[in-house]
């Protein structure tokens, strides 16, 4: 009896020491914060509560930085990180955050929009916890977060989300899903309360463009494209065309439906007088049929799995050994997003939106993404902010 008794007590033991050891991990992947530097275009940095008191004291608010000029003109939007697993948009926007100059008009950049989801995972797929971009000043290391917010920070989940305010049925997860709680409301679900936060955002500083920055599977047909509503369907068709032409990578545009309600390209259009665009570049981290979710297989995005289904025929973007490494998804961004403001200036000089200082497609390629980050040991305390 002595020994089963024994037994059992080091069963506890060793349970309760694993349940520690990844508590505690979780513990400092929610708690752990990467330096940006805040670059020369910065003029003003404010909080997303500033436009939605309901965020207050919440972990889900959230910097929001502006770069305006001198000279008025066009105001553009950046959101990254609506999915906190699509980590291409964050480091697109900090390229911009880090190094962009704006000549004339303003540039509003949000790049943890999704704060609470950036500090949530995915444990039972085997996300890590971090990855981590080389630079020429050593390795900047980011969390690695999750599709929807924590369970920490809203909870709980009903068994249907109703739709605000159109009362459509969505599944109970995307009520933590930011990308389909648009338009929000102030008292919602903290959710909706972050989305309706960035509307007001959208409406009082009579933003023109918002471009929210995403990734999607190569198995997923809505993937390597710009996804616009009616309002916007002229700019983003130039943009694609123009970057085909131009810079060689294709970027084909993708309607977006009115039937489905939430989504920040159709709310966004819907409720404000803003034009949206959504940008999704290849992930093949998110695919199902692949290999272990590695650092390498979120960096590189190869995968020998992937590689046989595309000589099948089965992905919807070419694919070949070289995989889909992050310094292309990036770049793609990058030259989107700056294409996208050349061809709303051109149609609205009267609100011209000038971008200097931030590299495109085959610069980010040629150069690595790390290239654009500064060094925070270097920088002013007052530049330095926490993401």
């Amino acid at each position: 009896m002595s020994r089963i008794i024994a037994y059992k007590i080091l069963l506890v033991l060793f349970i309760g020491t694993i349940t520690l050891i990844g508590g505690l991990q979780l513990y400092h992947h929610r708690h752990f914060q990467t330096p940006i530097v805040a670059g020369p275009g910065v003029t003003e940095v404010k909080k997303l509560s500033d436009y939605g008191p309901g965020l207050d004291g919440t972990i889900t608010d959230t910097n929001v930085f502006f770069l305006k000029a001198e000279q008025e003109g066009g105001k553009m939007l950046i959101i990254a990180n609506t999915h906190s697993n699509e980590p291409a948009a964050l480091l697109s926007s900090l390229i911009f955050l880090e190094n962009a100059v704006v000549e004339k008009g303003t540039l509003i950049i949000i790049p943890q929009f999704n704060n609470s989801g950036g500090r949530n995972t995915r444990s039972g797929d085997g996300y890590p916890l971090y990855f981590e971009i080389k630079t020429h000043w050593g390795k900047k290391r980011f969390r690695m977060g999750n599709r929807v917010a924590s369970p920490l920070d809203q909870w709980p989940d009903p068994d249907v989300y109703v739709h605000y305010p159109d009362r459509q049925l969505l599944s109970y997860l995307d009520i933590r899903n930011t990308n389909r709680t648009w338009p929000g409301r102030p008292d919602g679900a903290l959710m909706e309360k972050l989305t309706y936060a960035a509307m007001e955002l959208i409406r009082k500083e009579n933003v023109d463009l918002v471009i929210d920055i995403h990734g999607a599977e190569t198995m997923f047909p809505v993937t390597n494209c710009i996804v616009a509503p009616e309002k916007s369907m002229r700019i983003a068709t130039m943009t694609s065309l123009t970057l085909k032409a131009m810079e060689g990578f294709d970027n084909h545009v993708e309607p977006s439906p009115s039937g489905f309600r939430g989504l920040s390209h159709r709310e966004i259009g819907d409720f404000s007088d803003a034009l949206p665009f959504l940008l999704e570049a290849p992930l093949p981290f998110l695919d199902q049929p692949t290999g272990p979710k590695t650092e390498d297989l979120l960096l590189n995005g190869k995968d020998p799995f992937l590689l046989k289904l595309s000589k099948k025929g089965k992905l919807f973007v070419p694919y070949d050994e070289n995989g889909w490494p992050m310094s292309k998804r990036v770049g793609q961004h990058c030259s989107a997003v700056l294409e996208i403001a050349k061809q709303f200036t051109r149609k609205n000089p009267e609100k011209a939106l000038l971008i200097s200082n931030t590299p495109r497609y085959k610069q980010v390629v040629k150069n690595g993404i790390g290239s654009y980050f500064k060094d925070p040991s270097k920088a002013k305390k007052e530049n330095i902010f926490h993401n």
